[in-house]
């Protein structure tokens, strides 16, 4: 990845120019600093040892000299008695103040991290601090140690840090920075740091000229869940936290004295030292040659070591080009993780991750806009997959409704076949998704959860998830939390855990929760993929940008949320758009009108949710999802809001975002200006696609869902919708062929049962199977097939144009032409391919036959129905391309044929049961259903069926055994309830007839 860094240019940034630091005059000790010092000291004697000295001069020893005894509750209470108790009390708050100021000393003399907190200590140990560090103003470090005076009033007991330093600590770059191993190297780091540039004392080469002051910042070691960040530390220091970047430019790629740097996707850590500019000003600073000659020797030459890394460097780094747009990525908190191959791999071509996501991020080379498909779901293969695995959990559901509820024409209904945008958002959808990422993501996490279930650890906090380009997985923590369970490892820092794509294809299904369903798609930095956990932010994260350009984020994240497949249960809140996305998945997506309905919406929940946290004994969701109720509580509620709020709205939604990461709430509001209360994290949306994020330090480029690809994708869904209720005529099959004699085709291919083509010569070995292969998936798909989903289907990994382009000739070769000399395969007017009339599969006949004898010429006569379902159902030799080679034929799992082949047998099956019983020929229908029970085991109806036509018999034994066989079919989860009435009408013994028969 390019460095990218700011320009010292006027309007290169918001705000103030990153100019060359200039020093300020040496601050000189005055003669108030000596007073100060002086009152200081007299008053540390005072307390220190005055006051004890007076104790026990006055007032002496004011314990008892003996053992307690009973009759001292009988004594009368004297003045004596109540000076001894409190000479006690003043005699403790003098041992507490004492240790406030050994602590205070301690710190400010070792400089490791912040001072301790003596507890119950608040006002007595900041009178001690600043005592001690008006002692030391006039010494040579006490910049470093203390605020100054002036700032007694704004400290607040507990050490907390001011409002402004508070809310940038929420930022991740304060939750994501190094914590417990880097804590441990700040005390050394801290001696080195006080020196702050020996180097320009003695006249090296440091960022400023000699014999001037340079003023430096050691990295504070994390207190409780406050972290230091280079945007605190320039809000507190240079008055503005978006002059971070002059902070991070005088010290990128210097040596620290850990041995690290602050380099590309590196976070800033605990003991490192922060040249800073000349104007910045703090008691927490170190200026240097003041202060320097009061530190040892060996610090000084550390310091001197670090001083020599700048000067030059620093010069020509900043003169390279930048700009808001262009801030170094070298902050980022949010950081790329550094890629590494997987334990025995390289990084090969051709194992992203999806194993080809690198060829979805632009259309390959030579298709036009004639030959293209939507480029927003080529480029964003997890929203693909989830959108596709839902279109055909849709499908699927309305097959088997449309087949259940028997509505005259509509028994084997015929899915509507995509045109125009739908059928190119369905392309799009073939060849952009990554079925195999989904699955292994949603293992790997699982995979997580229930290992660290089984070593009774909790799920630590993820604020993000990167899919790197050679498929390995990185989860970037909120803080660190040991050591991974095998076979994760630890990433680049202690806040990345990683799994190598090697190791997550080792993982088996575990029945554990889903423990980050709030991870969604944002966009790609180089090759690798950003996964944002929104349920984990603390606090809203705001959209700014122009409202088209939102309306694309808000839809792309919306609908992955919906259709993911790494996520069990959840609420999907969308206010102010979205309200036609709801088909995409109506259990999850609820749409609000306004706003006000989603402020009262969410304090009911926020309450209801707090309360059941706390009377689960939970402190967060994290830890609910991994207990005995996994799977019935804590799913997450996202709230998408793309309509900016009023000012007081605003407020309302910070308030419940406060609180929201703990309870499994997560905010993505839409704001115009980007000045939005209580967001924790800001991002901007640009036309030319790129997500900003300053604070994180991203430029992604963006995961959209434009609106005319949103419409396309919603159609597709609507067209499916089981429960549309329209005027569209009986589906016919997509292909009817010729079935008199005089139809006989030039090609046939079997594909119900083993595979088999009749017609052709085989060709050569290596060349067969793609070649069976993609005729196979054209026979599927009579209405044509876009080059890039042929490709994509038979190359999942992703193959060139010309070798692609090479196959299709072939296969045109094979085929061969007609007698007229018209090509058997050829090209429509959108480029997709398409077969002949002559070229012909089994399934294509099957489904010509059962049409013309429901609807055709057999719908008028008897005779002509039978003779064309017995001969359809002789056609059934088992499923769908059985026998295939294992390891092709991926493709199936985008296809409903497999849920629309049992169904059409069913039908089948069913329509000539019918046809004999009416002739009360029952031994001719139970041989049809066994028929088409052989294909279409799991359907209900055909046992139905059976049931009546062994009533029919009059055989009640083979009855009672039917009904035995059917119980023990059935298993643990008993017959479904129409079959128990059934068989209550048809042989209200069946109970204990099974019985004896068992």
């Amino acid at each position: 990845m390019a460095r990218r860094t700011t320009s010292n240019s006027p309007g290169s940034s918001p705000g103030p120019r990153n100019r060359t630091p200039q020093p300020l005059p040496r601050r000189r000790r005055t003669v108030g600093d000596f007073a100060k010092a002086l009152l200081a000291f007299v008053a540390l004697l005072v307390l220190l040892i005055g006051v004890p000295g007076a104790l026990a001069a006055q007032i002496g020893w004011p314990l008892p000299s003996g053992a307690p005894k009973v009759e001292w509750l009988q004594q009368e209470i004297t003045v004596d008695t109540f000076i001894n108790v409190l000479t006690v009390v003043v005699w403790f708050a003098w041992a507490q103040f004492t240790a406030c100021v050994l602590v205070e000393v301690k710190a400010a003399l070792s400089g490791v991290g912040l001072p301790n907190r003596v507890p119950g200590a608040g006002p007595s140990q900041l009178l001690a601090r600043q005592l001690v560090a008006a002692l030391l103003l006039v010494g040579a470090t006490a910049a470093s140690f203390a605020p100054g005076l002036s700032q007694l009033g704004q400290q607040l007991e507990g050490n907390q840090r001011p409002a402004a330093a508070a809310a940038a600590q929420q930022t991740p770059g304060g939750l994501l920075g190094q914590q417990q191993e880097q804590a441990a190297a700040s005390a050394a780091a801290l001696a080195e740091q006080a020196a702050g540039a020996a180097a320009h004392a003695e006249g090296g080469s440091g960022a400023q000229a000699s014999g001037d002051d340079t003023k430096f910042y050691r990295i504070q070691p994390p207190e409780g869940r406050h972290h230091d960040s280079l945007w605190e530390i320039a809000e507190r220091h240079l008055g503005d936290g978006r002059r971070y970047k002059e902070i991070h430019q005088l010290n990128k790629d210097r040596t620290q004295p850990d041995g690290s740097k602050l380099s590309e996707a590196s976070l800033i850590r605990p003991g490192w030292i922060m040249e800073m500019p000349g104007d910045a000003r703090g008691g927490e600073l170190v200026e240097v040659p003041d202060e320097a000659p009061k530190v040892s020797p060996e610090v000084q030459r550390q310091i001197s070591d670090y001083a020599r890394t700048g000067g030059a460097h620093q010069q020509g780094a900043g003169q390279q080009g930048g700009g808001f747009g262009s801030q170094d990525r070298d902050t980022a908190h949010i950081s790329l993780p550094e890629q590494r191959p997987a334990p025995g791999q390289g990084h090969q071509q051709g194992q992203p991750g999806r194993q080809g996501e690198q060829e979805h991020a632009a259309p390959a080379a030579g298709e036009g806009s004639g030959f293209g498909l939507p480029q927003a779901l080529l480029g964003a293969p997890l929203l693909a997959a989830g959108l596709l695995g839902a279109l055909g959990r849709r499908r699927r559901q309305a097959l088997w409704q449309s087949a259940l509820g028997a509505v005259g024409g509509r028994r084997g209904m015929e899915p509507p076949t995509p045109t125009g945008a739908a059928a190119d958002a369905q392309d799009a959808l073939l060849v952009g998704a990554d079925p195999e990422g989904v699955r292994l993501l949603d293992r790997s996490l699982r995979g997580l959860a229930a290992a660290l279930a089984g070593e009774s650890r909790p799920l630590p906090t993820v604020y993000a998830a990167w899919m790197s380009g050679n498929g390995d997985l990185h989860l970037q923590l909120a803080q660190p939390a040991g050591k991974p369970p095998a076979p994760w490892q630890l990433g680049q820092d202690q806040t990345f855990w990683m799994l190598a794509r090697a190791d997550a294809e080792r993982y088996e299904d575990v029945d554990t929760a889903a423990p980050y369903p709030g991870l969604v798609s944002l966009g790609t930095m180089d090759d690798s993929r950003l996964l944002l956990n929104l349920e984990s932010v603390p606090g809203i994260v705001s959209l700014s940008g122009r409202e088209q350009d939102r309306a694309g984020v808000f839809a792309s994240v919306a609908a992955e949320l919906a259709t993911n497949g790494w996520s069990d249960r959840m609420t999907i809140t969308l206010v102010g758009f979205g309200e036609d996305l709801t088909p995409l998945a109506p259990n999850r997506l609820r749409h609000l009108d306004d706003i006000e309905a989603l402020v009262e919406t969410m304090e009911a929940e926020t309450r209801q949710r707090r309360g059941a946290l706390g009377a689960a004994g939970h402190d967060s969701v994290l830890t609910g999802r991994t207990g005995p109720a996994q799977h019935t509580r804590w799913a997450p509620h996202l709230v998408l809001l793309a309509a900016e709020p009023s000012a007081e709205d605003a407020v309302k939604l910070a308030e419940l975002a406060a609180d929201a990461s703990r309870l499994g709430i997560g905010y993505l509001v839409g704001t115009q200006s980007g000045d939005l209360p209580g967001a924790a994290w800001e991002m901007e949306i640009t036309s030319e696609g790129k997500l900003l994020a300053p604070l994180l330090g991203l430029e992604l480029d963006a995961q959209l869902l434009p609106v005319s690809q949103q419409r396309a994708v919603v159609e597709l869904f609507t067209d499916a919708d089981p429960e549309r209720d329209d005027d569209r005529p009986t589906t016919t099959p997509p292909f009817l062929v010729d079935i008199s004699e005089q139809g006989r085709p030039a090609v046939y291919a079997r594909l119900v049962g083993p595979y088999e083509i009749i017609g052709l010569e085989t060709p050569d070995g290596e060349r067969s199977p793609l070649l069976h292969e993609a005729l196979a998936l054209l026979l599927l798909h009579r209405e044509g097939v876009h080059p890039r989903v042929l490709s994509s289907a038979l190359w999942p990994r992703g193959v060139t144009d010309d070798v692609r382009d090479a196959l299709v000739e072939r296969l045109r070769t094979w085929l061969g032409s007609d007698p007229d000399g018209t090509a058997r395969l050829a090209a429509d007017a959108t480029g997709r391919l398409k077969l002949a009339k002559s070229v012909v599969s089994d399934l294509d006949v099957l489904r010509s036959l059962y049409h013309e004898a429901t609807q055709g010429r057999g719908a008028g006569s008897r005779a002509v129905r039978g003779r064309l379902l017995t001969d359809a159902l002789v056609l059934v030799r088992g499923p769908l391309l059985a026998e295939r080679s294992a390891g092709r034929y991926g493709w199936l799992t985008h296809e409903i044929i497999d849920a629309q082949l049992p169904l059409l047998v069913a039908d089948i099956g069913l329509a000539l049961s019918a046809f004999h019983l009416e002739k009360d020929r029952a031994e001719k229908a139970i041989e049809a259903l066994d028929a088409a029970l052989g294909s279409a085991p799991g359907d209900e109806r055909l046992w139905h069926e059976l049931l009546r036509a062994t009533h029919a018999t009059g055989d009640t034994d083979r009855l009672k055994r039917l009904a035995a066989d059917l119980v023990s079919r059935s298993g643990a989860r008993g017959l479904p309830p129409r079959t128990e009435a059934l068989l209550d009408e048809l042989l209200p013994t069946w109970r204990s007839g099974v019985a004896s028969v068992g």
